[in-house]
């Protein structure tokens, strides 16, 4: 992953644990009640984990890469689930930035200073995590220990900094958070010629001059806690203002970041010594491929190369962790990042004869795409674009099991930034359809006369589906394997439950489950047995009745998904009644299920299909999604019933 931690002056690290921020150098007169949990308003108190009861943030900057940043803050925290608020994380980097400052101030509920920390009481450590296991990056923190609820954080810092991409974002109001007072200031030079954005929200800066100063001042107050809907990215409700400037330094480099287009120019610059593979492995890929016909043949080999042989490592060093590694240390150390092996990929498509760009991109399940008008870097991947005479293929370079050709939620339907030679271009990634993301499963079940009954199970995935059994699931042990597939498709519960792999080609992940019942009808009555008919649910997603949805709601991915259950009922019984048939529509998918009853088997089958043709549903729609779906939930639960033969 890309190293955002220094591009946007460490502010949104800082924000997460301590709220807005300021500066304490002008404010030492404070209400003393700002400290005393008790004179918070209870307006703001609702369904607030915790309150920020002042903030004040300060950035000066007073020329490309350079700026110092200070921050006050006082937060109240309510509960345990705001605790993160009582530490203090200042990510830094020892060559171009400098903690100068910093305090952490303990109050508890009646305002009385309990705790102080002071910088001397940080750890200061290296940036390393379970992505990055390699960079420039430290961090100084410090975090007090909770004991007991409401308690005050007061916070200070002052950090200076000699590198930026952008200038971040001010986040105005965290989720389930309220604010009582909080301000942000930006000085700048006029040089380096500022900009912002708001972002779902309509505040506007007082304006001023001082001395050669342009200051931008913002301001909020008395904001209560939204109360938090559901699979709404973050991105898409919350309030915020973006900053930039046209003038940048990053890590010693000089750049303009005006237009997309020379921020691209940019990175070209920064890439150009990269792309290299030594003349001999240039002739062995050219021998590797001289027997493939077309370029997209060419292409597929190398990827498929390229994923049988080198691994992904995160590795944050150099250029902010913004320039790759060459592909000829790639090619020795059989290891790379996102930035290193897409390099890698192009080198070996180069060495083919085969013209591919590097793309930047927002990666993460419905991640933010970049802003087509307003340029900065809110990038945090790399992937590669082959632009093919009649199509565009898009590679996803740090996967070992990604299919030839195939995002998937990870960063597809966004924009990424592409470097060309003439610099940057925004372009659209792929969205997927449901045709993409297909679950089909094939049933036979065969029921005993005493109620128990035997289950074969066999799935066919494509797109998100397999990614969770190809990436995902193998991470976990098979006890938790189990369990998640048990809960995830609401399998009735097994007395006994083998999970056997199958093949994986193609872009198709097939699974097979072995289940035992002792138990598998739902009710014996007499003669007749009432039956869920099926092992497990299609789909089993419901979603709460609001009065007014206020924002879109996200799934991952559209989708296709089918079953096919054959019920092999016991000698001597026969069917007395099957479901109705069932046929459900909304604006954005359908429902359909059918019944059927052979006699001359003496089976019921039943084929059960749920489309979703978009994964993103107007908020004007939530309200028919949520009757449909317990629609769905209404439909499942009809019953088989089954009895004796006279």
């Amino acid at each position: 992953m890309l190293n955002k931690k220094l591009s946007g002056l460490l502010i949104a690290a800082v924000m997460v644990a301590c709220g807005n921020t300021a500066v304490w150098a002008q404010d030492k007169n404070l209400p003393k009640d700002l400290y005393i949990a008790s004179s918070i308003p209870d307006s703001l108190k609702q369904d607030a984990h915790k309150v920020i009861r002042y903030s004040l943030h300060e950035m000066k900057v007073s020329g490309p890469g350079k700026l110092v940043e200070k921050e006050h803050s006082i937060i109240t925290i309510l509960d345990e689930k705001a605790e993160d608020a009582a530490t203090l994380y200042l990510p830094y980097d020892r060559k171009y930035s400098s903690v100068n400052s910093a305090q952490m101030l303990v109050f508890d509920a009646q305002g009385k200073l309990i705790k102080k920390y002071g910088k001397s009481d940080m750890y200061d450590r290296s940036a390393a995590d379970g992505f990055s296991v390699i960079t420039d990056s430290r961090f100084m923190v410090v975090q007090h220990s909770v004991a007991s609820y409401p308690i005050t954080i007061e916070t200070y810092y002052e950090m200076n900094q000699n590198s930026y991409l952008d200038l971040s974002q001010w986040r105005i109001q965290p989720p389930e958070t309220a604010v009582q007072n909080a301000i942000y200031k930006i000085s700048v030079v006029p040089g380096v010629h500022f900009r912002y954005k708001n972002k779902n929200t309509a505040i506007k800066p007082v304006k001023e001059t001082e001395g050669q100063y342009e200051v931008y001042t913002w301001q909020v107050k008395n904001l209560k806690t939204a109360e938090p809907e559901d699979d709404a990215p973050a991105w898409t409700v919350a309030p915020r203002i973006v900053f930039a400037a046209d003038k940048f330094e990053y890590f010693g480099m000089e750049g303009d970041f005006s237009s997309w287009q020379n921020f691209g120019k940019w990175q070209s610059v920064l890439n150009t010594d990269v792309c290299n593979l030594s003349p001999q492995r240039t002739e062995e890929v050219k021998q590797l491929t001289a027997n493939l016909k077309t370029d997209p043949e060419k292409a597929r080999f190398l990827y498929n190369y390229m994923q049988k042989n080198m691994r992904y490592v995160s590795i944050q060093l150099g250029v902010g962790g913004l320039k790759p590694f060459p592909a000829s240390f790639v090619d020795q150390k059989k290891y790379g990042d996102c930035k290193a092996l897409s390099n890698y990929m192009k080198a070996l498509l180069q060495a083919a004869g085969i013209r591919s760009h590097y793309a930047i991109i927002n990666a993460g399940a419905n991640g933010e795409p970049a802003d087509v008008d307003f340029p900065a870097s809110p990038f945090n991947h790399v992937i590669l674009c082959i632009p093919f005479k009649n199509d565009t293929t898009w590679l996803e370079c740090t996967s070992n099991t990604t299919a030839y050709g195939k995002l998937g939620a990870f960063t597809e339907n966004r924009r990424a930034l592409i470097v060309t030679e003439d610099g940057g271009k925004l372009v659209n990634t792929p969205k997927s359809t449901g045709a993409d993301n297909q679950f089909n499963s094939l049933v036979q079940v065969k029921l005993d006369a005493d109620g128990g009954a035997t289950a074969k199970v066999k799935i066919l995935s494509t797109g998100g589906y397999r990614d969770l059994y190809v990436d995902q699931l193998p991470t976990i042990s098979q006890d938790k394997q189990k369990e998640y597939l048990l809960r995830s498709l609401n399998f009735k519960q097994p007395s006994f439950f083998d999970f056997k792999e199958a093949a994986d080609s193609a872009g198709i992940k097939e699974v097979n489950f072995d289940l035992e019942y002792d138990v598998f009808a739902e009710v014996s009555a007499g003669s007749k047995k009432f039956y869920r008919p099926r092992v497990f649910d299609l789909w089993r997603m419901t979603v709460p009745v609001v009065e007014k949805r206020r924002s879109d709601f996200y799934f991952e991915h559209p989708m296709q998904k089918t079953c096919i259950t054959v019920i092999s009922l016991p000698e001597g019984f026969e069917a007395e009644s099957v479901p109705e048939n069932v046929m459900l529509k909304f604006s954005y998918g359908t429902y359909e299920a059918n019944y059927k009853y052979d006699n001359a088997k003496n089976e019921v089958v039943s084929t059960v299909k749920f489309n979703l043709n978009n994964h993103v549903i107007p908020a004007a729609k939530y309200n028919e999604m949520q009757q449909y779906m317990d629609k769905i939930t209404s439909a499942q639960n009809k019953k088989l019933i089954i009895h004796k033969k006279a």
